[in-house]
């Protein structure tokens, strides 16, 4: 009994204690609510606090960058009526300026018309006075002015017939004592010009190869193949990648074509190597040492020129080999030849020595060193010194204008080096412009009203001209033909002379049917 009492005290014990402790929490609980409900309060109150100060600065800077604003439309407001008023300024001074001068113009103008009005009476009074001075010269003379001026007419006329006759009888006087050696000039002076000196002379060669294979032979292991053949031959041998060819560089011409004969046989041969390739330099280079003695030869004997000097012979031969502004110089230079001789038979001087000159006039272009000398000069000195005469010296030296000429060879030398060298198709060049003037001469032509064709014709030596037989009448025909040539001459830069025909005829056309 006893027992349960205890037990139930006990629990009453506990049961009071947990709801002590019940009570205890609780109170706790309201505590720290209350304290987190006032820190909450508190942080509302300063972000609060925050939010109203971020609101006033924003204000604050929304109604500065207003006042900025609104200053800076004041101040282009005030700038641009201060140019308002200066441009309103500057346009009463204009006016102001153009009302001035408006009043000196009319203050001119009155004074231009009353000077026009005296100038009009007096040129009424001079007219007057003339027509007095006219009718008193009739009545003196008895002729009226047309026939007085019939009278003055005749007379002059046959004053300047009379003047003319005895004018062209000194002239036949005087013809007939130096007939032959003005002839002589005159026809050489006519026909001199200058060749034009254009163009850059060829200094490569394109060797050709079936296939891009040989040129790795060519080159050889790390190049060595191509360093003995540019060593050999002393030209520069360009590989790369065009295709099938190899290009051969240099200044020489007969190098050139020793490199390029030299490089056919290795590749025909097919052994290139370094001892091979010296081997084959060496006997190409002395075949084209005969080759050019042979040529040298031939050319002398096929114009008829003997007793030359070997060297002048090998020099004659080594032409063959060179360019002269695309034309090659052989052929330029027996060309001249046998114009020189035609020209020079033509004027009664001996042909021999002129075909001799025209031949030799161009071997200072192929001396076997480079001194600092004109080619023409050069040449001269060479044909000195292997015992040529002195005229032919002479004509070499001269045919550029180098020295003196000093016989008739020099000019006809010039002239015919000249010629062959400026006629069409010689030079690739000259070609253009023969070509181009041919267009020039036309277009020139066909810029006069009534013409309806030209045609340039006898290498550019003509001009004929087609016009119109209702647009151009008979006596204008010549005022245009003059026309033309005047317009050639001021316009055009030619050798010799062009002649103008003007052509006008009237067909009639009819069909029977």
């Amino acid at each position: 009994m006893n027992t349960t009492i205890w037990i139930i005290i006990a629990i009453a014990a506990a049961a009071a204690g947990y709801i002590a402790a019940m009570v205890i929490a609780k109170k706790n609980a309201r505590s720290s609510a209350n304290i987190i409900l006032e820190d909450a309060k508190r942080e509302a109150d300063i972000i609060k606090e925050k939010k109203i100060l971020k609101a006033k600065e924003e204000e604050m800077k929304i109604l500065s960058d207003a006042e900025r604003t609104a200053t800076q439309k004041v101040q282009k407001a005030q700038a641009s009526e201060a140019r308002a008023r200066q441009r309103e300024q500057q346009l009463n001074q204009q006016q102001g300026e153009l009302a001035r001068r408006k009043k000196e113009l009319d203050s001119v103008k009155a004074t231009l018309d009353s000077r026009e009005e005296n100038i009009n009476a007096r040129h009424e009074q001079v007219e007057h006075l003339q027509r007095q001075a006219q009718d008193e010269l009739e009545r003196i003379s008895g002729l009226s002015a047309d026939e007085a001026r019939e009278k003055l007419v005749e007379s002059l006329k046959d004053e300047a017939k009379t003047a003319a006759a005895g004018y062209i009888n000194d002239i036949m006087d005087d013809a007939k004592l130096t007939a032959s050696k003005e002839a002589k000039k005159i026809v050489i002076q006519s026909i001199q010009r200058v060749a034009t000196e254009a163009a850059v002379e060829n200094s490569v060669t394109v060797f050709h190869i079936d296939n891009d294979e040989i040129k790795g032979r060519i080159i050889g292991r790390e190049g060595r193949n191509i360093r003995a053949l540019e060593a050999a031959t002393g030209i520069e041998i360009i590989v790369d990648d065009t295709p099938e060819a190899i290009v051969l560089s240099g200044f020489d011409p007969v190098r050139r074509e020793i490199a390029r004969l030299a490089l056919h046989q290795l590749v025909v041969d097919g052994r290139i190597h370094p001892a091979r390739i010296e081997e084959v330099v060496a006997k190409v280079r002395r075949q084209v040492e005969e080759e050019i003695i042979e040529t040298g030869k031939r050319t002398a004997i096929d114009l008829g020129i003997h007793g030359l000097h070997p060297e002048l012979i090998r020099m004659v031969g080594k032409m063959k080999y060179r360019s002269s502004y695309g034309q090659n110089l052989l052929q330029h230079s027996r060309e001249t030849a046998n114009l020189c001789a035609v020209m020079a038979s033509e004027l009664g001087l001996n042909p021999k020595k002129a075909r001799r000159a025209g031949l030799l006039h161009d071997i200072g272009k192929v001396p076997d060193d480079e001194p600092e000398l004109p080619h023409a000069l050069l040449g001269m000195k060479l044909a000195e010194k292997f015992k040529e005469k002195p005229e032919i010296c002479n004509a070499i030296g001269a045919h550029h204008d180098e020295v003196e000429q000093t016989s008739l060879l020099a000019p006809i030398v010039q002239v015919c080096d000249a010629i062959s060298g400026a006629r069409p198709g010689a030079r690739r060049e000259i070609v253009e412009a023969y070509i181009k003037r041919l267009n020039d001469l036309e277009q020139i032509a066909l810029s006069y009203p009534g013409v309806l064709k030209t045609y340039a014709i006898q290498a550019g030596r003509e001009l004929r001209v087609i016009v119109g037989a209702d647009k151009i009448t008979d006596e204008e025909t010549d005022k245009l033909s003059n026309e033309i040539a005047r317009k050639i001459q001021d316009e055009m830069t030619y050798p010799g002379q062009v002649k103008i025909t003007v052509i006008r005829e009237t067909r009639a056309v009819a069909f029977a049917k």
